[in-house]
């Protein structure tokens, strides 16, 4: 069995000219230990180490850390983890060395942070761990990956990443964000959403399946504090 905690949930607050959508991070408690899925954006950093130590980890502890594709929201924290393997697609890494002209998200350096870590190169589906594998889902980047839990407490669970940022795209079947012009992210959404009995978008609340739909529990809230 499989079990895993949504670190930070994530939402797509929007500015007029921008954004504030901030990306969902989860631990994955593997039978051969954790898995961190993504490590959001820089402002997230406490509230990451805070999510670690409800479950009494620190960075260092973590071993393994799943990177969905290499835009900054999804990776800039990824400094924290000295001790991981860091797992990314070889599609994503070629990628973001001559990304898509419109896609202005990939970090600065990231390679040359990412190459001070041992990176592993994924292709194709495998299998992580024990009841974890991971999958291509290409549209919002060519190498975006999503993580499928195969049996958890709630059934098969799929960790999205961007191929599904939000509800909007899972009900209308399309990404609307893509930088892969060669793939259909309608073909990534159908497929993610038909194994799946509960889904983590990159920016949602959690999706549950009910009566052959999926709805959401928990509210897409955003807490912002003036100071």
């Amino acid at each position: 069995m499989v079990d895993y905690d949504v670190l930070i949930q994530g939402n797509s607050v929007k500015l007029a000219d921008g954004s504030l959508g901030l990306s969902s991070v989860v631990l994955v408690a593997a039978p051969d230990g954790p898995i961190l899925f993504d490590t959001s954006h820089y402002v997230h950093r406490h509230a990451l180490i805070a999510g670690l130590a409800r479950h009494r980890l620190a960075p260092q502890d973590v071993h393994r850390v799943f990177l969905s594709h290499l835009h900054f929201d999804h990776c800039n924290n990824i400094d924290l983890f000295a001790n991981a393997t860091v797992y990314v697609s070889r599609r994503e890494w070629d990628y973001a060395r001559a990304p898509h002209c419109d896609d202005l998200f990939v970090p600065w350096l990231i390679h040359d942070l990412l190459e001070r870590r041992r990176v592993e190169l994924i292709e194709g589906e495998q299998t992580l761990a024990p009841g974890v594998r991971c999958l291509p889902a290409p549209g919002h980047t060519p190498g975006s990956y999503a993580l499928v839990l195969e049996e958890t407490r709630h059934g098969r669970v799929v960790l999205a990443g961007d191929a599904i940022k939000h509800a909007r795209e899972m009900l209308a079947g399309r990404s609307d964000m893509v930088f892969d012009p060669e793939a259909d992210s309608g073909t990534t959404i159908r497929r993610l959403l038909a194994m799946a009995d509960r889904l983590v978008p990159g920016h949602f609340p959690e999706l549950v399946r009910r009566d052959g739909i999926f709805v959401w529990d928990e509210p897409a809230d955003f807490h912002l504090v003036i100071r």
